[in-house]
């Protein structure tokens, strides 16, 4: 299915200090797909935008014949821009971008067009405190109309379950019995919702639904697992947590909504913060100077959390670590990719891990063995498999290179 962008709204902007002084606007964007994305652009990127779609569509621009334009007008930044500037000029941007995505889709379902609009990796994770000076956030509502909206997007509401207190100027201090609307749920725990005229992050742990404590959202375990790599080396502080270091290589069975990840690495499972990973096979976007001044902190998880108090008589029903390694070993002994260990039945019972393996035919027989196998006097040492019983388990490629090599 192509993806493209159905609606824009314009919620704002805000004025940063690092590395200097400079204005971002916030845009709420919504694809076909139904997702939602919180972005952040300046608007020097988008008039840069804006230049390259003009030179990309010479005639809808306007520079073969000037009654042929379509690609509407959007004015060049100030040599030095402030406040003022970057206030007045929000409804010639938010008009600019309701021209853009009702553009022909040649020109709105662009690779360029979604590119300016497609999350990154500085738009998902909460920045953190300046320093020295505190970033500042102007919220402006201005709702864009667009092509293709079946109706009124309605938000969803959630209740708060304990005080938070905001740590950055990007977040929003809630109190207990508070309701607020989510606006956008980042898979790394951190949601963007509006309680009042107040909008900002809050963690996802401290917000409950109103018609039960599950989330309807919330994937069931895949065992199968989906490889990613741990992009920062993250300690265990609670039980059910693993530790991990840089570079690892695991596999994500369980998606919680809350940002905290079930994890497999080996035979242990564990919760990992889902910011810390990104999939393997997919491009790994640069890092920005600007991201390494951002917060690299993970959402509180709701365990940690005191004087929770929660409207639903029965709480949250959460899998233990026990449940996820039972579960993950059960599959992988279905699908062969974990071997069956022997039960040990007695301390005589020293047979070797490949008789279980239904190897029994393919072990040699060694001289002074006793008739159970036992080899007095040293230590058993698992027989090599016969090349008949290599080549019936080895992969269909496996099988192709030996008889090429065979036949030569």
């Amino acid at each position: 299915m192509e993806i493209y962008v159905r609606h824009v709204e314009l919620l704002g902007f805000e004025k940063r200090f690092f590395p200097s002084q400079h204005y971002v606007y916030m845009l709420m964007v919504k694809w076909n797909d139904l997702s939602e994305k919180l972005i952040y652009r300046g608007y020097p990127e988008i008039y840069t935008f804006h230049k390259s779609l003009k030179e990309m569509f010479p005639i809808e621009a306007g520079d073969i014949n000037k009654k042929d334009r379509i690609i509407p007008e959007l004015p060049a930044p100030k040599w030095l821009d402030n406040q003022k500037s970057t206030e007045t000029r929000q409804s010639t941007l938010a008009e600019y971008c309701s021209s853009l995505i009702n553009l022909p889709p040649k020109i709105s379902r662009s690779q360029l067009v979604r590119s300016l609009f497609k999350v990154r990796p500085e738009d998902e994770n909460p920045p953190a405190q300046h320093p020295l000076k505190r970033n500042e956030t102007f919220v402006v509502v201005i709702f864009v109309v667009c092509s293709e909206i079946s109706g009124p997007i309605i938000l969803e509401s959630y209740r708060v379950i304990a005080d938070y207190s905001h740590t950055s100027k990007y977040e929003i201090t809630l109190y207990i019995g508070d309701l607020v609307e989510i606006v956008e749920k980042s898979p790394n725990g951190w949601w963007f919702c509006q309680c009042d005229t107040k909008r900002g992050w809050v963690p996802a742990s401290y917000l409950e639904p109103l018609d039960g404590p599950e989330e309807s959202e919330e994937a069931d375990p895949n065992y199968a697992g989906e490889l990613y790599i741990t992009t920062k080396a993250y300690k265990a502080a609670q039980d059910d947590e693993l530790t991990l270091e840089t570079g690892e290589t695991i596999e994500v069975i369980h998606k919680l909504l809350d940002g905290w990840w079930v994890v497999r690495k080996g035979e242990e499972t564990g919760h990992f913060p889902s910011m810390f990973l990104y999939r393997t096979g997919e491009k790994k976007e640069m890092v920005s100077e600007e991201l390494v001044m951002r917060r690299q902190t993970p959402p509180p998880r709701r365990s940690t959390i005191r004087n929770a108090q929660s409207i639903h008589s029965k709480g949250r029903q959460r899998i233990s670590q026990d449940t996820y390694r039972r579960n993950s070993r059960r599959f992988l002994q279905q699908k062969g990719g974990w071997p069956n260990q022997p039960r040990k039945t007695s301390k005589a019972s020293t047979q070797s891990p490949l008789q279980d393996w239904n190897n029994r035919d393919n072990m040699p027989k060694t001289a002074g063995s006793s008739p159970g196998g036992e080899l007095k006097g040293a230590p058993i040492i698992p027989p090599r498999p016969s090349p008949e019983l290599i080549m019936e388990r080895c992969t269909e490629n496996t099988r192709k290179k030996v008889s090429v090599r065979k036949s030569s």
